[in-house]
């Protein structure tokens, strides 16, 4: 009987604690596992935060050396004789499909020395020209808009004509080139500098076609720009040095020549007075004697000398 009654009570405490062991034991891991998750999430969280910053960095560090490679282009660009370079950053595009002209807008105005007329450049040729002026801001005419008409030269055969605008996405005009001027297409064409605006020698398109149109004197030329609008961030603003846009002043060189020449007027030696010619005295009359000079004593009274008669 000891020993059943024994071998009952091993088993009703089996059936009695094997339950609060196992619910025991599952809280104890639910609760490790819930500790390593949330460190888990923990060093995720950490680990997402640093790469979201690394990423930001590689993409600042991105942008700063796309900068430094246009501004090194930039700066590739040499100015002609006689003329001066600055940079400029693109503010604004077109604004609006509907807009007039084909402009942008730069941080330099007329208190960086820019005026109307300020040949703006690029890394890859002529961009425009500037249009309109604030204190410090500028509009500049692209060569793309209708209105801006360049004289232009083909490099390989000097071939002239103006190039023309036909506004954005479309091809430009090279207008007056006559019959039987060469020109080929992928001709590189530079300014010719007769419009006194652009230097001499600045590439601004490429011939993209040649043909011959009807009974027209001149052939058709269409040319597309070397630059894209779109991409525009940096400029260069070209302005002639103040000599070569003033000159030598007039009359310089014979003004220095006069003033080696000259002599004062203290080192030059007194002027001769010739007396005039005494006239022939008449017959029977005794000639007049000519005036002495009045001498030192003038204006004192002279005294006659003891024994002397009137």
């Amino acid at each position: 009987m000891d020993a059943l009654a024994s071998y009952t009570g091993l088993e009703f405490a089996k059936w009695v604690l094997a339950p609060g062991k196992w619910a025991a034991w599952r809280v104890t891991s639910f609760w490790e596992r819930y500790v390593y998750f949330v460190g888990v999430r923990e060093e995720n969280d950490s680990l997402r935060a640093k790469l979201e910053e690394a990423t930001r960095e590689l993409v600042l560090l991105r942008e700063k050396a796309a900068e430094a490679e246009r501004l090194a282009k930039i700066l590739t660009i040499r100015p002609p004789l006689g003329w001066s370079r600055q940079g400029a950053r693109v503010v604004s595009r077109r604004l609006g499909p509907n807009a007039a002209l084909e402009t942008v807008l730069l941080d330099k105005g007329v208190l960086d020395g820019l005026t109307v007329n300020t040949p703006v450049t690029g890394a890859e040729g002529v961009i425009g020209r500037v249009l309109r002026l604030s204190p410090s801001a500028a509009t500049v005419l692209l060569i793309t808009d209708p209105n801006s008409r360049i004289p232009v030269t083909s490099q390989k055969n000097r071939t002239q004509g103006i190039l023309k605008g036909e506004g954005p996405n479309r091809p430009m005009a090279v207008q007056y080139v006559s019959l039987g001027a060469s020109l080929e297409e992928g001709e590189l064409l530079v300014t010719s500098g007769l419009e006194d605006i652009f230097p001499k020698g600045l590439p601004v398109a490429r011939v993209t076609e040649v043909g011959r149109t009807g009974s027209s004197l001149f052939q058709t030329v269409y040319a597309e720009p070397l630059f894209s609008p779109r991409r525009l961030e940096e400029v260069a603003l070209l302005a002639k040095n103040s000599e070569e846009q003033n000159g030598p002043a007039p009359g310089r060189e014979a003004e220095e020549t006069e003033t080696d020449a000259f002599v004062a007027p203290a080192a030059q030696a007194p002027p001769t007075v010739v007396a005039p010619p005494t006239p022939p005295a008449a017959p029977g009359r005794t000639p007049a004697k000519a005036p002495r000079s009045p001498g030192p004593d003038t204006g004192r009274e002279r005294k006659k000398p003891s024994g002397v008669g009137p």
